[in-house]
Parts: structure tokens; C-alpha cells; sequence
């Protein structure tokens, strides 16, 4: 009896313990939002309806067009081909466009197909400060939850800024590079995660409540980690860097527009995402010049379909032809320097585009890299290939490890007559130092999309997204994206 007396007082202590805890865990709960996601939702909310600045919307027409181009090209690459079947056994709803094929299905399938297809291979944009790719996720977020609420063009090119600008302030607030490398979650994939979150919303025209529970979604789904510099397919590294952000942009938009809500404010208070990913930057970088500086044109589109750290090299290269011709035969040695971190990512790796390797051994025969010969992977064993790439020493160096974010890539050629040239690439082609004008973006665009549309529709296509603030309706897109 004394002990069934006893558990009786415990437990009427411990009802009476939580009871008292109530009050303040629910008073906690409805605390205001704090003056960060303030900011950041109110932005967010009233992007819809804001106009871009000229220079802001012009490469918003040049990445929108570059990924459209990523996600046409990579169609018939192992991740393509798989981003193809998997919307095509999910097609039950008529209602977003696949690229580069003719299926028509969800909202949510479909964002998820297209960003395996805009990351299929090295082709897509990449933003340097916040170490990710974020046209991958931010393009097919807007364009499937664009078609499913029906925006016009002006909208989608105004989402896609969003998407840029709120995805890649977040890894730069949990710190970028050295954040995914000290702790081997994914940068790629949380900026996506964001960007994603805030391109969907915006084709909503969601209200900064709404804005406040997308970046909480957001954060519930933000993951990823650095096992996919081990995928040598190609096709895991296409879901984490665009296919599973996309989807859960979409995903959640779908979710809150049906009456879904969440925490008002995910960044501050207990358990919130910046304590959680344990973020090495204050909080009020997610707002920093916000509205000012605009990040979509602080990302950059690739001259070379190949990996980003054998950008620098290859403009190294090219640069040195230019001034001193010469044949593949005539050169001794090609010695290239990188930061470690780049190098590692390109040093002999299986796939082609991802070889420093073996892309400076087909640069030194062709004078060029094609998109076909950044993908041919069986010349990766041709006799004549191997023979350059004898000549190729990747040198693994610390001096240009202080100078991240930036690529700088060094080039020294040693040729059999003695001579030597060499190349030291500050800005490569195509980033925000050295911008490509918009002549050079529809011409890479144009060599990647009309192999697969024709020349009459891939010129349809790249006249229509120049021209974006026509379209009454993005569903106009669909016949120039299909195959």
C-alpha cells in the first residue's frame, strides 16, 4: 500500500509538473517571428510583384535558358534516361512538362525528372560563393510549379531570381566550402533545398506567413551528404544537387496551398535549423544586401561542359593556343596547378567530364571540348587520347587554397623544342569576373539543344526565353521543351 501510495504522489507530480510546463511551451510556440525571417518572408512574399533590376532580369533570362539547355542535353545520359522512366511510370496527372521528352505528369514528378535532367552532367550553372549549383533545383521547382498555378513568364524569371538569391545565402550563412567540409553534409543540396523552397512559393503567391512555413519546410527536408563525390553514374549526384530539391519545393508548395502549416519562425528559438546545421555565420547573412545584390548574377554559367575546376585549366590552355599555336605532338609536359579541394574533386576520376586528366588530353587534340566529347566515355581508352594524358601532372596546391572561392587555375606547357608557356587563369569564362555576354550563352545553348530539337525549335525556343515577359502563360513553354 505505501508504495502504491507513493507511485500515486509521483504521478500526480509529474501530471502536475507538465501541466505547469504547458503554458510556456505553447507561449513559446506563438512567439512572434524573429526579425531575420521577417525580413527574409516579407522579401520573399513580394517577389511576385517586383520588378527585377535590368542587369538581375537579363541573367535570369541567361540561366533560365542555360538550364533549360542542361536539362534538354543530359536527356540521354544514364540520370536523364533514368529521370525519363521514372516520370513515365508516374504520369497519372497531365499537368507539367518533362524535357526532352513527350510525357506530361505531376507537378511533383516532374520537378524531380527535370532536376536530375538539368544535372545530368556538368553542363548547368554553379554559384561559387555559396558553393552550389542552384539552376539544377531553382529552374524545374519554378517551371512545374509554375505550370500547375499557371504564371505568366514575368513571374517565373521573378521566382527564379528568388530562388537563386534565398537558396544560396543559406549555405553562405552555414559556410559554404569550408561547412561542407569540416562536417560532409552537402552545401549543393541545402542551397537547392532553399531555392527550390522559395521558387515554388513564389509561383504560389504565397503571403510571408506562407513564405515563413516554405522556409520551415524547407529546413525539415534540407539533407545531403558528401557520398555522392563516390557515385561514378552520375545519377545520385543528380537527385541530391537538383532532382530531390525540386521535388521538395514542389512538394511542400502543393502541401500549404491545400491548407498545410508549420513553425513561424525556423530560425531562431529551439531547435532551430541554424543551431541544428550549426551555422558558422550570423544569422543576418541570410538577409545581407538582400534586394540589392541580386545572386543570380553572381553565378556562373560554364563556357566547358565539364566539371567547374577544369574550367580554369582549359581557358588556360585555350589562352596559351592563342598566342602560340601548336599540335598535340609538339607539347613534352602539361603541368597544372590547382587548390586541393578542386583538384581532388578532378583528379583521374572514371567519368570523362570530371577528368582534368583526360579533358586537357582531348584539348590538346581537338582544340576544343565538345559537349560529345566531354560525355564519349569509351575514348577514354583510345591509344592517341592516352598518350597525351601521359604528358598531363596535376600539381595539389595550398597557395591557391587561400584564394577560394575563386578557381585560379595555373597552366605551364613544356614543349619539345624547350620552349615553355604558362597560363595562370585569375576569372574563368563565364563567372561573375568574367561574364559570358548573352551572344556566348545562346550559342552554347544553341550547340546543346539543337542535336536534340532541331535548329528550327531550339531557335523558337531561345527567341521565347529572351522574351519571357510576353508569355501570358509558362504552359506555352511545353511544345519547345518536348523532344
Amino acid at each position: 500500500m505505501t508504495m502504491i501510495a507513493r507511485r500515486h504522489v509521483l504521478r500526480t507530480a509529474g501530471v502536475a509538473l507538465a501541466a505547469t510546463a504547458l503554458p510556456a511551451r505553447f507561449a513559446q510556440a506563438a512567439t512572434a517571428p524573429g526579425p531575420v525571417i521577417t525580413r527574409l518572408s516579407a522579401y520573399m512574399s513580394e517577389a511576385a510583384g517586383r520588378a527585377l533590376p535590368e542587369e538581375a532580369l537579363e541573367k535570369s533570362k541567361h540561366h533560365l535558358l542555360d538550364t533549360f539547355a542542361a536539362m534538354i542535353s543530359g536527356s540521354d545520359l544514364p540520370p536523364g534516361q533514368t529521370a525519363h522512366k521514372f516520370a513515365r511510370a508516374h504520369t497519372g496527372e497531365q499537368i507539367a512538362t518533362v524535357a526532352a521528352s513527350n510525357i506530361v505528369c505531376g507537378p511533383i514528378e516532374a520537378a524531380m525528372a527535370n532536376g536530375m535532367l538539368a544535372h545530368s552532367d556538368e553542363t548547368d550553372d554553379s554559384h561559387a560563393p555559396s558553393q552550389s549549383h542552384p539552376g539544377c533545383s531553382v529552374v524545374p521547382a519554378a517551371l512545374a510549379a509554375g505550370e500547375y498555378f499557371g504564371i505568366d513568364g514575368t513571374r517565373m524569371l521573378r521566382a527564379v531570381a528568388l530562388g537563386y538569391d534565398v537558396g544560396t545565402r543559406v549555405t553562405m550563412t552555414l559556410g559554404a566550402l569550408a561547412y561542407q567540409m569540416a562536417t560532409e553534409r552537402s552545401s549543393h543540396m541545402i542551397a537547392s533545398d532553399f531555392g527550390a523552397h522559395a521558387a515554388a512559393g513564389c509561383a504560389a503567391g504565397f503571403n510571408a506567413q506562407q513564405m515563413r512555413w516554405m522556409l520551415d519546410y524547407a529546413a525539415q527536408q534540407a539533407s545531403g551528404i558528401t557520398a555522392w563525390q563516390r557515385d561514378t553514374d552520375h545519377i545520385e549526384k543528380s537527385l541530391v544537387f537538383g532532382g530531390f530539391p525540386a521535388r521538395n519545393g514542389v512538394s511542400a508548395a502543393l502541401i500549404l496551398h491545400v491548407g498545410g502549416t508549420g513553425v513561424d519562425d525556423v530560425l531562431a528559438g529551439s531547435g532551430n535549423f541554424l543551431n541544428a546545421f550549426q551555422a558558422r555565420n550570423d544569422a543576418g547573412t541570410l538577409t545581407d544586401k538582400l534586394g540589392e545584390r541580386f545572386e543570380v548574377s553572381r553565378t556562373n554559367i560554364k563556357k566547358w561542359t565539364v566539371g567547374s575546376p577544369i574550367q580554369a585549366p582549359l581557358d588556360a590552355v585555350d589562352n596559351i593556343r592563342k598566342r602560340h599555336p601548336f599540335e598535340a605532338d609538339q607539347v613534352q609536359k602539361v603541368t597544372v596547378r590547382l587548390a586541393p579541394s578542386d583538384a581532388n574533386t578532378v583528379n583521374n576520376r572514371e567519368m570523362p567530364d570530371i577528368c582534368l586528366q583526360h579533358m586537357i588530353s582531348v584539348m590538346l587534340l581537338d582544340k576544343t571540348v565538345s559537349f560529345a566529347a566531354a560525355h564519349d566515355k569509351p575514348r577514354m581508352q583510345d591509344a592517341a587520347v592516352l598518350k597525351q594524358r601521359a604528358k598531363v601532372d596535376l600539381v595539389f596546391d595550398e597557395e591557391l587554397a587561400k584564394l577560394k572561392p575563386r578557381r585560379v587555375g595555373i597552366v605551364e606547357i613544356a614543349f619539345v623544342d624547350g620552349k615553355r608557356e604558362t597560363e595562370r587563369v585569375e576569372a574563368v569564362r563565364g563567372t561573375a569576373e568574367n561574364p559570358m555576354p548573352r551572344e556566348e550563352v545562346v550559342a552554347k545553348a544553341r550547340d546543346l539543344v539543337t542535336p536534340f530539337l532541331g535548329a528550327p525549335k531550339s531557335a523558337k525556343l531561345i527567341e521565347t526565353v529572351l522574351n519571357l515577359e510576353s508569355l501570358k502563360s509558362i504552359r506555352e513553354l511545353r511544345p519547345l521543351l518536348q523532344r
